[in-house]
């Protein structure tokens, strides 16, 4: 589960610095590099969509406890 956080957490981040490119410099960085709406380019955007979707359900499941909800 620990590594199913790992990865989700990065690709969160990933997600996450890509919308503030977009918000701030009208750039989108995954477009930029892999094509406008390629097919990559959707899979990359719906694999983070899909990592988001997964954190927030183990953090609402698995974390009942602080102790499990941060990853050390």
């Amino acid at each position: 589960m620990k590594y199913l956080q790992y990865i989700t957490y990065a690709l969160i981040i990933i997600g996450a610095l890509n919308w503030g490119m977009i918000g701030l410099f009208n750039i989108d960085i995954v477009s930029s590099i892999f094509g406008p709406m390629t097919a990559l380019t959707r899979f990359i955007f719906t694999i983070v969509g899909f990592a988001g979707l997964i954190n927030l359900i183990l953090e609402l499941t698995v974390c009942k406890s602080p102790s499990k909800c941060y990853v050390s």
